[in-house]
């Protein structure tokens, strides 16, 4: 990684995210992908292609694997993983939780996450070998605490309530002290690495709903783990104790 790619990251997620907002100002259309809490508008296409667009020009050779079907083969061993409007749910009806993300990958190995978050005008960038910053400043250190002194961040679709998923889900989270459900799993990732939230904890979360946020996370001295229980994969991350606690609850 370079300083260079750290200010990359920052510009093409303040960018697609100026983009997004000001879509959304002038009146975006959503339709539908998986339910009625998975869409996607045109300002999620517009944004992810103007990453791409400015990748292929500045990282020719990196890969790109974007929410919204971009994907290009990595020649280097890097890939760039897009996210051009996380919480499209909530950005479609005017709730200000969303942001424009992206991680940069190498193998299996993350390098680094930005999160521009358009409603605050804040830009988050970071990773395991580069302390976070909000807005260039650096973020003071996690603060670790056990699970029982945590807000764990998350999200069961409900459909997931009934069977093993939901009894793992309700096992896990009794060992908490309060639960919040935002709907933006890069936005809440954010507040993790602000220490404003504590640990965030859900299933079968795709690479760019994962990645900038963990990146943003190890960049303060957090902890990431991805954890088997009841026939997915869950992604916990935030202050250690509380992540080793969650995860020996979800095994």
């Amino acid at each position: 990684m370079s300083s260079e790619d750290a200010w990359l990251a920052g510009e093409l997620v303040r960018d697609a995210g100026r983009l997004a907002a000001r879509m959304r100002s002038e009146g975006v259309r959503a339709s539908r992908k998986t339910s009625v809490s998975d869409v996607v508008t045109e300002a999620d296409h517009a944004a992810e292609a103007a990453i791409v667009s400015r990748l292929a020009a500045e990282r020719p050779g990196d890969g790109v694997l974007g929410e919204e079907g971009a994907a290009v083969a990595t020649a280097t061993g890097r890939t760039w993983v897009i996210d051009p409007v996380d919480g499209t749910y909530n950005f479609v009806n005017g709730l200000d939780w969303w942001c424009s993300a992206l991680a940069l990958t190498e193998g299996e190995r993350i390098v680094l996450g930005a999160v521009y978050h358009p409603a605050s005008d804040t830009l988050l960038v970071g990773g395991p070998d580069l302390p976070t910053t909000r807005d260039g400043e650096p973020l003071p250190a996690l603060e670790d605490r056990p699970l029982a002194e945590s807000c764990v961040t998350t999200y069961l679709h409900p459909p997931f309530f009934a069977g093993p998923v939901g009894e793992v889900f309700a096992r896990a989270m009794t060992g908490a002290a309060t639960l919040r459900v935002l709907g933006s799993g890069s936005m809440d990732l954010t507040a993790v690495a602000q220490g404003q939230l504590h640990v965030s904890c859900q299933h079968s979360v795709p690479p760019w709903d994962r990645l900038p946020g963990a990146a943003l996370v190890l960049g303060v001295g957090g902890a990431h783990r991805q954890v088997e229980a009841a026939g997915v994969t869950w992604s916990v991350t935030g202050a250690p104790t509380a992540v080793a606690e969650l995860s020996a609850r979800l095994a």
